[in-house]
């Protein structure tokens, strides 16, 4: 997951950025879904967090190398003004399922 904190007033751009985008993720070795997820609105944000779930550790790890990676992140910072600060990543793996 990735946790983004976004300028209160910017959600609805947000939202529309992730549902227009090309993820590039159709095709890719063990990729299997993608949430946007909304959080809690805090006094000068609101939080998301972007989850997506892979067959394994090793299968993210090649997608963050790969070209599809680089082009779904190729315009990244052309919103600047939504974020407060970087995203955040958080790595998780089942432990009981």
């Amino acid at each position: 997951m990735n946790r983004f904190r976004i300028t209160l007033g910017e959600e609805a751009n947000f939202e529309e950025v992730w549902r227009t985008r090309d993820t590039h993720l159709a095709g890719v070795p063990g990729f299997k879904e993608f949430q946007l997820l909304r959080g809690p609105e805090r006094e000068d944000h609101t939080l998301y967090a972007s989850h997506s779930v892979w067959e394994s550790r090793e299968a993210f790890e090649a997608w963050t190398k790969s070209e599809a990676f680089r082009a779904a992140h190729r315009n990244a910072g052309d919103n600047k003004g939504m974020y407060l600060g970087h995203p955040e990543f958080e790595g998780f793996e089942v432990a009981v399922s």
